[in-house]
């Protein structure tokens, strides 16, 4: 019998339990700077060097976290569910506590892309980019993150999975970002629905979706008990 398909999205609260902080907690400011600055085209026009130092900056601290137990009981579900893991973070926590298939949305630290040509991505061996670390076609690397203004090449692959869900989970998003938090609209009626985060999103939900109000770890073992009871 074919396991049912478990689809994740996750966000920002998932992986502040790791330690790792989010721009949002600080009116606008992610990690001091203002996220226009670091996060948008034109910041990267204005001042390249301010980008990459705060991206290796964030690289480092991400190597010197670990993941938490939500990451770590997502994982171990795949011993039941077929899961595939949609996350709006750049980290790679999913990815160290075990999980299989994960799609990042914007990007992710670990790799460096062409600020000629953004389909060129590469693997960053040391998490670092220097000025003067140049593409295949001579361009200064830049990092692999999806900035404001920028389209969200994985968003259809996401709605892919989305669309053919039996399970699907929120878990640690203020589902204020698009287009990732529009996802759910495109889950199946028939699908059971969860949203785990500290504080419930003011997003339009629909009645058929099961809130818990926890942090990421308390909900995910509240969680993993209710859907293998019923599986």
């Amino acid at each position: 019998m074919a396991k049912k398909k478990f689809v994740v999205l996750s966000g920002a609260g998932i992986s502040q339990e790791s330690g790792i902080k989010t721009f949002r907690d600080s009116n606008g400011l992610w990690e001091n700077h203002d996220i226009m600055e670091v996060a948008s085209p034109e910041g990267w026009k204005r001042n390249r060097s301010l980008v990459q130092n705060f991206y290796n900056l964030r690289r480092k601290q991400a190597q010197e976290c670990h993941p938490n137990e939500a990451h770590q009981i997502l994982a171990k579900l795949e011993k039941v569910f077929d899961v595939t893991i949609i996350t709006q973070n750049v980290d790679d926590l999913h990815e160290r506590a075990g999980s299989s298939q994960v799609i990042h949305l914007h990007g992710e630290l670990g790799k460096a892309q062409s600020s000629k040509n953004p389909n060129l991505v590469y693997p960053l061996s040391h998490w670092e980019i220097k000025e003067g670390d140049l593409c295949e076609l001579g361009s200064q690397l830049r990092p692999h993150i999806v900035w404001f203004g920028e389209p969200v090449p994985k968003m259809e692959e996401a709605i892919n999975h989305g669309l053919s869900a039996d399970i699907f989970l929120v878990i640690g998003t203020s589902m204020q970002v698009y287009p990732a938090a529009s996802l759910i609209d495109f889950v199946p009626s028939t699908s059971k629905k969860f949203l785990i985060d500290l504080q419930i999103p003011n997003y339009q939900l629909g009645k058929d979706v099961i809130c818990i109000e926890k942090k990421a770890s308390e909900g995910m073992k509240l969680l993993e008990s209710i859907i293998l009871e019923e599986n």
